[in-house]
């Protein structure tokens, strides 16, 4: 192979990135997936386990999840929606709290961060890869 994969390096730049998160989250108990979950849920508001998924990207079975692993922390509660098949999930004061505790942590791996790429740049680019792989 004479080019560098493409798949590879992003895979790359992005556990590098997650380490950096990670690392600046421990100290509120979160890690960043975890973060990126509860500030989106926050945003959206209450909403089913599909709205849920779409805003953030993920697909139901690894939401599921991963909703379960912050409902068993009290970050996060969810109950039946008006279909019994359908799942609601909404924050907690709990979540409510560790999102205040985070954020703070989360803005100085921001600012790491826009110190060692122009994320302006950045943004762009990686907008275009995703507008260009989704189905």
């Amino acid at each position: 192979m004479s080019s560098p994969c493409v798949c590879t390096r992003l895979r790359r730049a992005a556990r590098a990135a997650n380490t950096l998160y990670d690392a600046a989250l421990a100290p509120a108990g979160l890690t960043t997936p975890q973060f990126a979950l509860l500030r989106t849920l926050a945003r959206t508001g209450a909403c089913s386990l599909t709205a849920f998924g779409a805003a953030t990207g993920h697909d139901r079975t690894t939401l599921n999840r991963t909703v379960g692993a912050l409902e068993r922390e009290g970050l996060v509660q969810s109950c039946a929606g008006t279909d019994k098949r359908q799942r609601m999930v909404s924050l907690t004061d709990t979540g409510r709290a560790a999102i205040d505790r985070a954020t703070p942590l989360w803005e100085q791996a921001q600012a790491e961060m826009a110190q060692q790429v122009d994320t302006g740049t950045l943004f762009a680019l990686l907008d275009r890869v995703e507008a260009g792989v989704r189905p």
